[in-house]
């Protein structure tokens, strides 16, 4: 991916998905959009989707991971309260 100023992406993609990355971006803005753009373009609008745009999806996943597991929680709580001798 193109090494552009601004902040480190949080997500990385090993150099054979990057490449996989670039050659669907390629065919999806050729096929759908009729632009012939080269790899150093696509992996231009890689890196913005990298950057900017895979953060909210990657922090969405952390939210819901983290409500998932707090009902998980719950549940468990809940079924040790019910294991409880009085």
């Amino acid at each position: 991916m193109a090494k552009g100023k601004g902040k480190p992406p949080i997500l990385t993609l090993s150099a054979e998905h990057e490449q996989q990355a670039i050659d669907k971006l390629k065919r999806l803005f050729s096929q759908r959009f009729e632009l012939d753009l080269g790899s150093f373009e696509v992996a231009e609008v890689l890196e913005l989707f990298t950057n900017e745009i895979a953060p909210h999806y990657y922090n969405r996943a952390i939210f819901d991971v983290q409500q998932h597991l707090k009902e998980r929680f719950e549940s468990i709580e809940s079924d040790l309260w019910a294991l409880e001798k009085n």
